[in-house]
């Protein structure tokens, strides 16, 4: 394949699924990591996208709006997993959020339940919860990433390791049973991962394009998670596979 061919291949993976990781690139195309770099670098210089640790995200004609980018993919399964994972959090819990842009969801259906206690990392679930009287929330420590509308840092990990919680809701860029969890972000790694390894019970929340996907970082074996909450559109023989190794796999 030519190089051109590939980085309007790059574009339009790009418009469909809103980032791309140089991993991606790597296994898709057969390139080595240098030239899929190498053909990120040059598409930006374009104007054609925006890159990141790891990877790219579409421009969007604004480069502080990653969140809003992450949101809006994929938007009736993430709609449909939160509010089956809301199910899970009881009153009087203690719960972890991540910053994930599927787990900013499970607020709205989790506002009725009595004397819960939120740490979370995520100012879109700070600002979703405020002004609800039955819950307390907890804000972590740290360096305020803009474009992540989340906080992270050395400081972040260590104010989520004081902390103990019944659950923590996580969400990855990438779920593989052989690779585990990935990423294309460091920063949000480390904080998901502290929060996995303070809480009795670990759920992750991932749509059905995730499954089986590897990003740019491993952070962490499936052995970490307990739930995996996910939409109907997963591939019945990893559902399977899930199963078989131990996960409780929950459908919408």
């Amino acid at each position: 394949m030519i190089a051109e061919e590939r980085k309007k291949m790059i574009v339009e993976m790009l418009k469909d699924n809103g980032t791309i990781g140089v991993t991606e690139i790597v296994g898709k195309f057969d390139v080595s990591p240098i030239t899929a770099r190498r053909d990120l670098t040059e598409l930006e210089k374009k104007g054609l996208l925006v890159r990141t640790h790891g990877g790219a995200v579409r421009p969007d004609g604004n480069t502080n709006n990653f969140f809003d980018q992450k949101v809006s993919n994929n938007e009736e399964q993430k709609e449909e997993i939160c509010r089956i994972a809301a199910k899970y959090v009881n009153d009087n819990d203690t719960i972890f959020i991540d910053c994930g842009s599927t787990i900013f969801r499970i607020c709205k259906y989790i506002k009725n339940v009595k004397n819960l206690i939120v740490i979370t990392n995520s100012l879109p679930v700070v600002h979703e919860l405020m002004g609800t009287n039955n819950i307390k929330i907890n804000l972590v420590g740290g360096e305020i990433d803009q474009r992540r509308r989340a906080i992270y840092g050395r400081g972040a990990e260590d104010f989520i390791s004081g902390y103990h919680a019944d659950k923590a809701f996580i969400g990855a860029d990438g779920v593989s049973l052989d690779y585990g969890l990935t990423s294309y972000d460091e920063q949000e790694s480390l904080v998901t991962k502290a929060m996995a390894r303070c809480s009795s019970e670990v759920f992750l929340l991932a749509d059905s394009s995730k499954i089986e996907k590897k990003s740019y970082l491993k952070f962490a074996p499936i052995d970490i998670v307990d739930h995996l909450i996910t939409d109907s559109g997963i591939n019945a023989r990893y559902s399977d596979r899930y199963k078989k190794y131990g996960l409780h796999v929950v459908l919408d």
